[in-house]
């Protein structure tokens, strides 16, 4: 068995060990691999095993078929991985990732571990304004994309209970390289090179380099650039007789959209709705920011006045340096793997706070008569004279204008460990030891005003309201510098580190068909740092007047503004500890079929989510209850595995039970954004399905997961007792049937998601969708390649958040959906 301490998922195109003993995984997504060539996974040291002697679920993706999917976005590649739920909003990063029925109440990935060759990217998946997806960048410099699922991910890594999906690089261990060139195609305005090459310069010396340049409005026009910049991967690897050193660095500063939700309407009934794009604004296809819209200016603390040059796009940038070595020596082996990299995001965006008709909006904030005038675009200062029929769909939104920052995210990693195979009674017994050492800051800012707009697809506009008497409201289509009262949530600033340390250990013993053993980590950590807000006054916001724009006249405006002194920090100060274990027994049946069985608990320490709960006292920083500060998994699992020479099959069942504390961003019955935070426990079984056949030119790999979830307690609404979770679909499916002739292969991916609610109060649903992604590759001669694929190629309407949780009167809401139809060409040099 390999048990999940430091099992890292690193799975060469032919599974076997490589020489470097990283960690090897069968991949479905390859050639299904016979008795005779053995599906190798290892726990991260030089000895291997076999799958079908493993107690554990794994799944991997090679190049080929990350290339084939057709996918735009990290999250849509991992939309095909067994088990993964994804809500992937197409603009590149801050998508949301789940497993196996645990809950997805924020953003982010909470329970899975991001892992770049066998490091944590960021410490915490669900960090407000920075998450895993916005530093893992595919390119031509991917390997393989390797996943373990379950509970023996609890001791694989801190923080990953659900699972660790890891990005591997490639090495310089093939020798040559590519050049691609790619482009959009109808209205899909995207431009893309892409190189890698990789080389051995001595017997003992090779080194690879990777990296892309992109640019384009991207799959929703707004009138600009949105998607600019690009990554450069590196890395270098001396052999030894005995082991190997390994240095690398990653530059990354890259632009990407920022889609948020936008206006929809629904018909039909709560459970059987039909949602219709309004008249010229497609969330498919369109953003609710435009090149209409002014850079954003916020208040921060003290107040500092907070300026952005972002309104089309969230930049993101990492720098990393590491490095890794493993040795054998005296029958031992060492592998110690370190990272540092500093990192920082920084975003202008746009969020409907409330969406109706443009006279409701008018009289709400302004009185009886009162007027919109256009604040900017080529119509600025007209009067809106027939508001019914503004852009054909008569809607306005009061939105949030918004500031996310995250000016600085530094971490650093270390993961030290040893292993020895001692022959024991006929057997091998192996154990592991190590040490995992982590060190994450994390800033982050959240300004916010508000702001009238109108929804014109790429020609969207801001708006200033004027009351009956002649007054204008508004300065250049902002209402306010604050949200309040309209939302609960204030301007927010913290700056917080944690410290983190995990020793870990296991034991495994393997003897003819048996396989058995166990693992223990231990995860303790320090947290400290500083948190400012105008929350922290008893959970109130509290505006005044500020010269936001520093014009020496307080507009109506900046009269309302949310400017946080400086001089009352709300400290973070506390430490938590648990352990997590994971015992399991595999039984190889035959050579072809075997059977498993685990046991795990482990848990995730929370990060930013409660700075700004009452679970933090706003005097000491520390937590009322100490079991507040991580959230523990219980799971359990069983399945067998089969492997022919053209078949692969496995199948699983799993049940699992947590407790979280968190919150959620819902529409009130006012009809306006509200979080609402909560304390609840789960519970989720369920069967996972994967599977691949190969015969001649054809291959199909498949995959199904069937979850039943439901909430058991809820302290903050008794109420919800016995729902579903929201955004929990009862079955996903995934297929990807390709046929390769040599010189032509086509190929698509299909992914089909279950129907859901759009809130725990199980009301209204979100209707089931299938996506279907196409491609079809051309080989003129030798080493060059000529495709053109399709992501989304039906146009599939995809639901996948919706703030309302129940129909509302005038049938308007405010989803989150899947990006339309989008088509490239490419043109690849291999060399």
């Amino acid at each position: 068995m390999a048990l999940a301490v430091p099992a890292y998922a690193e799975t060469p195109a032919n599974p076997a060990i490589s020489d470097e003993g990283h960690d090897a995984g069968g991949d479905v997504g390859q050639k299904p691999s016979g008795a005779s060539k053995k599906a190798v996974f290892s726990t991260g040291v030089a000895k291997g095993r076999d799958l079908l002697d493993s107690a554990i679920s794994t799944s991997a993706l090679g190049d080929d078929r990350i290339r084939q999917t057709s996918a735009r976005t990290l999250g849509e590649v991992l939309r095909s991985v067994p088990g993964i739920r994804v809500e992937d909003l197409g603009d590149g990063g801050f998508a949301n990732y789940t497993i196996r029925g645990l809950p997805l109440a924020g953003s982010g990935s909470k329970w899975l571990q991001f892992q770049e060759d066998g490091l944590p990217v960021l410490e915490f998946g669900d960090l407000s304004s920075l998450t895993n997806d916005m530093l893992i960048r595919p390119d031509l410099g991917l390997a393989r994309i390797e996943s373990i699922r379950g509970g023996s991910a609890s001791t694989f890594a801190s923080n990953s209970p659900g699972g660790v999906i890891n990005f591997i690089s490639k090495t310089g261990e093939d020798e040559g390289g590519a050049i691609q060139l790619s482009t959009g195609l109808v209205d899909y305005d995207s431009k893309r090179a892409d190189f890698e090459y990789g080389t051995h310069v001595s017997n003992t010396l090779r080194f690879h380099i990777g990296g892309y340049y992109r640019s384009g409005a991207g799959a929703r026009d707004a009138g600009a650039n949105a998607f600019r910049g690009g990554q450069v991967k590196l890395n270098v690897t001396r052999d030894f007789a005995n082991g190997y050193v390994r240095l690398y660095a990653k530059f990354l500063d890259d632009r990407q959209a920022s889609y948020t939700n936008g206006p929809m309407r629904v018909t039909g009934s709560d459970a059987d709705p039909t949602y219709t794009p309004i008249a010229n604004f497609d969330p498919r296809h369109d953003n609710t920011i435009s090149k209409y819209f002014p850079n954003p200016i916020g208040t921060g603390v003290a107040p500092r006045i907070l300026r952005s040059d972002l309104s089309q796009a969230w930049r993101i940038k990492s720098n990393a340096i590491g490095l890794e070595a493993k040795f054998d020596i005296a029958s031992w082996t060492f592998m110690n793997r370190l990272r540092f990299s500093s990192n920082s995001s920084a975003a202008g965006g746009s969020r409907p706070i409330l969406v109706a008709p443009a006279t409701t909006i008018a009289t709400i904030f302004g009185g009886p008569g009162a007027q919109f005038v256009y604040a900017t675009g080529p119509k600025t200062g007209q009067i809106v004279t027939n508001p019914a029929a503004l852009n054909g769909n008569g809607l306005v939104g009061y939105s949030a204008a918004n500031i996310v920052d995250s000016p600085q995210a530094d971490y650093f990693v270390n993961d030290f460990r040893a292993s020895r195979v001692w022959k024991v009674g006929g057997g091998d017994l192996t154990l592991t030891g190590g040490v995992y050492k982590a060190l994450q800051n994390f800033t982050s800012i959240l300004s916010l005003s508000t702001a009238f707009q109108d929804f014109a697809g790429p020609d969207s506009a801001l708006l200033d309201l004027r009351t009956a008497g002649g007054t204008t409201l508004s300065q250049g289509g902002i209402a306010a510098y604050s949200v309040w009262p309209s939302t609960v949530i204030g301007n927010r600033y913290s700056d917080v580190d944690y410290d983190i340390t995990a020793p870990y250990g296991s034991i495994n013993f393997h003897k003819g068909r048996l396989t058995i053993g166990g693992s223990l980590r231990y995860d303790s950590g320090k947290v400290t740092g500083q948190r400012f807000g105008s929350e922290l006054r008893g959970n109130r916001v509290a505006v005044r007047p500020i010269d936001v724009n520093g014009d020496g006249v307080i507009s109506i405006p900046e009269q309302f503004a949310d400017g946080i002194s400086g001089d009352m920090p709300g400290l973070v100060d506390y430490s938590y500890n648990y352990l997590s274990y994971s015992v399991g027994v595999n039984f190889r049946v035959s050579d072809r079929f075997a059977a498993f069985a685990r046991y795990s608990k482990g848990a995730r320490a929370l990060a930013d989510s409660i700075y700004f709960t009452p679970l933090l006292s706003t005097v000491t920083g520390k937590p009322t209850n100490s079991k507040d500060t991580y959230n523990p998994v219980r799971q359990a699992e069983a399945g067998v595995k089969f492997r022919t020479d053209a078949l692969t099959l496995n199948l699983t069942g799993f049940v699992a039970n947590t407790t979280e504390q968190n919150f959620q961003i819902i529409t009130g019955a006012d009809g306006r954004l509200t979080v609402q935070p909560f304390n609840r426990s789960y519970r989720a079984y369920g069967a996972e399905f994967e599977g691949s056949y190969q015969r001649g030119p054809f291959s199909l790999t498949a995959s199904a997961t069937y979850t039943h979830a439901e909430i058991k307690s809820d302290s903050t609404d008794a109420t919800l007792a016995g729902n579903t979770p929201r955004h929990q679909p009862k079955l996903i499916v995934q297929a990807m049937p390709v046929i390769d002739f040599g010189p032509v292969a086509f190929g698509s991916t299909l992914v089909y998601t279950g129907s859901s609610y759009a809130q725990d109060v199980n009301k209204l649903k979100m209707p089931a969708f299938t996506t279907v992604n196409a491609f079809i590759e051309y080989r003129p001669i030798d080493r060059v390649t000529v495709s053109i694929n399709g992501s989304n190629v039906f146009n599939a309407l995809g639901v996948i958040d919706v703030s309302q949780g129940t129909l509302p009167a005038d049938g308007i809401v405010t989803p989150r959906v899947m990006n339309g139809r989008t088509i490239s060409a490419a043109l690849r040099f291999n060399f």
